[in-house]
């Protein structure tokens, strides 16, 4: 949900593994990968090289991204010994044997939703260069899109421990925080039709997309709790999510499902690349809302929690909501469920992400499976209805 798509220094694990302890993410061969590629290409390009693979230091839990040059020769032959060259980043399905996040990885899903975006919006997504979804080419389903270029606000250490941005002026702050949340009110607003996005919609029992989503996320948390060890403060959110079911959904748009600023790269404070298409649905819109807001308080509290001031000023709640209304003529409502909910689909990937540093031998099992949710207290006391009071 989580490696960088593109230019290098976002983590595609989204909100799953957001200042947590990674545990290795691949076994794969590089050298071996690397010739498989260069063979493949040779299929789609003429006289392909690959420069060596690089796998990023912030490279995610959930697909794996590798980064590399490609040239190739003039694709029309209409320049004698002319080649061209394009810095690229390829995503692969995750190594069976790193014990993956999610249970499903539908790497077509993403090529398309991300072609979609860069067609129909202003919304700055690499482009697409080829998908391949036969796993005998190099091993595994890939895609490979352009490289960008960018910063990222970092999630390890999280950038609200001192980074470019934390220690950036409240202006440039504001502006960043403004841009971001315009990126979630273009991409709302994309010109698409039902059929256009039906390939978006999720295959749940229930009557409207927020509906289909939620039974989504109670599937995964099934197969993470497969193993026993159920979470009775999950649970109680669900409970709490049906017992305060917005009244009205509105219209369900193309949700990027991992809305937060580590999926984003930016120049000057605007954003230059919008990455992980990995969590993309139907759905409300306030999902991402809910989820931009919600995911920055998660790493601002454990900023808190160290003694760090932190960023309190920043994408705070009312602000977003805010700037959304301002940018796409849309009023956000029912926020309490909606951050509620980021709250919830984040402490299910965290539960996750617990057991494998237990299978890895970097945590034992606690007695209390509670205690794998990295963000309990948070999440107790929203329940409580105590934790936006703080703010």
């Amino acid at each position: 949900m989580t490696g960088p798509e593109a230019g290098g220094t976002t983590a595609a694990e989204g909100a799953a593994a957001d200042a947590a302890p990674r545990p290795r993410t691949s076994t794969r061969d590089r050298d071996e990968l690397r010739r498989r590629l260069v063979r493949w290409l040779a299929t789609q390009v003429r006289d392909p090289e690959v420069s060596e693979l690089v796998v990023p230091e912030s490279n995610g839990m959930s697909s794996e991204t590798l980064l590399f040059e490609c040239t190739w020769g003039d694709p029309d032959g209409s320049s004698a010994g002319a080649r061209v060259t394009q810095a690229c980043a390829a995503r692969l399905i995750p190594d069976p044997e790193a014990v993956p996040v999610f249970p499903v990885y539908d790497l077509e899903r993403q090529f398309r939703v991300l072609r979609l975006v860069g067609e129909r919006t202003q919304v700055p997504v690499p482009r697409t260069l080829w998908l391949e979804l036969d796993p005998e080419a190099i091993g595994s389903p890939f895609f490979v899109m352009e490289r960008v270029d960018g910063v990222v606000p970092p999630d390890i250490m999280p950038y609200p421990f001192g980074s470019w941005l934390s220690e950036a002026s409240r202006a440039d702050q504001d502006r960043l925080q403004d841009a971001s949340v315009r990126v979630l009110a273009e991409l709302h607003g994309a010109d698409v039709s039902e059929q256009d996005i039906a390939f978006l919609e999720l295959e749940r029992p229930g009557d409207t997309a927020l509906r289909r989503h939620l039974a989504e996320q109670r599937s995964y948390y099934e197969w993470v709790v497969s193993d026993g060890a159920r979470s009775p403060l999950i649970e109680r959110t669900f409970d709490w999510l049906e017992d305060h079911w917005p009244t009205s959904e509105g219209a369900p748009v193309i949700s990027w499902g991992d809305a937060r600023i580590g999926n984003m790269m930016f120049r000057d404070f605007e954003p230059v690349a919008v990455l992980d298409w990995e969590m993309a649905a139907v759905g409300p819109r306030e999902i991402d809302i809910g989820w931009m807001v919600y995911l920055h308080r998660f790493l601002d509290d454990i900023a808190i929690q160290a003694g760090l001031p932190g960023m309190p000023d920043f994408m705070r709640l009312d602000d977003v909501a805010e700037a959304y209304a301002r940018h796409a003529g849309h009023t956000p409502g029912d926020l309490d469920f909606f951050t509620m909910y980021a709250a919830l689909r984040h402490a299910i990937v965290m539960s996750r992400v617990a057991r494998r540093q237990v299978l890895f031998g970097e945590i034992a099992m606690p007695d209390d499976p509670d205690d794998m949710i990295m963000h309990r207290p948070t999440l107790e006391q929203m329940l409580a209805g105590t934790y936006w009071d703080k703010l």
